[in-house]
């Protein structure tokens, strides 16, 4: 199993604190916020290399941050070659990129590079490959409709199976969000090129799940906890400080 992580945004909602770091770079409670993401990988035996997909502006930064941690894995860290927000590739273009770059053929776990979530990762791959060949996405019940305004929300039926997606609807008709955390078999990664062929929108991932429900099963599988989606200061701020608390 390969893990991949989306780190090729430039987090313009952060500015001034991304306009020179890498929003996963940034500190939480004292160390990178990739960092919490990359420890939850450790329970996950069959796991043997992870692939971060940066953008050519913070690419050397995940270099130098590559080399100091010193994971127990092989990290491959593939440069999208984009240097500004307006010419960013988006999250299904870069997925396929560094699948291509890696040379994926593996069941992945796809993590967006700016989550931070209480909960660990062995439960959702264990319970995600005993529904392969269909993929499983992690999801977490926000607690209002105005904060559920701001994420891609699924619907299911009465199996777990996804029906519906809707990416940060005006009127929101669930709470169940989407959190960044996706695991694909392997049978599924060609679907990627499908999709791009056919000119679908390469950016926010809930466009690719709409498409992806289509041609095969997709299940939701619930986290607990603490989940934060670091997308502006106020939720960086707010995720520091809690994670500050628990030292």
């Amino acid at each position: 199993m390969k893990a991949i992580l989306l780190c090729a945004g430039f987090g313009t909602r952060l500015y001034p604190l991304t306009e020179n770091q890498a929003k996963p770079l940034l500190p939480i409670a004292g160390k990178p916020l990739i960092n919490y993401v990359i420890e939850k990988f450790e329970p996950i035996k069959e796991l043997n290399e992870v692939v971060l997909i940066s953008n050519g502006r913070f690419y050397q930064n995940f270099i130098e941050w590559k080399n100091l941690s010193k994971l127990p894995w092989k990290v491959t860290v593939v440069n999208d070659q984009t240097m500004d927000n307006d010419h960013r590739l988006g999250a299904i273009r870069d997925l396929k990129l560094g699948l291509d770059q890696a040379k994926v053929n593996d069941d992945i776990l796809l993590l967006a590079g700016d989550n931070l979530f209480d909960e660990g990762l062995k439960d959702f791959v264990e319970g995600s490959r005993q529904k392969s060949p269909g993929a499983s996405v992690g999801v977490y019940e926000v607690k209002s409709r105005e904060l559920a305004q701001k994420y891609g929300l699924i619907k299911t039926d009465s199996s777990g199976r996804i029906t519906e997606f809707f990416e940060k609807p005006k009127n929101p008709s669930t709470l169940l969000a989407s959190m960044g955390v996706y695991f694909f078999p392997k049978e599924t990664l060609p679907f990627v090129a499908r999709y791009l062929e056919n000119n679908q929108n390469p950016d926010a991932p809930g466009f690719y799940l709409s498409w992806f429900i289509k041609h095969a099963p997709l299940y939701a599988f619930r986290f607990g906890g603490t989940w934060f989606d670091i997308g502006d200061i106020n939720s960086y701020q707010t995720a520091n400080q809690y994670f500050e608390n628990l030292k």
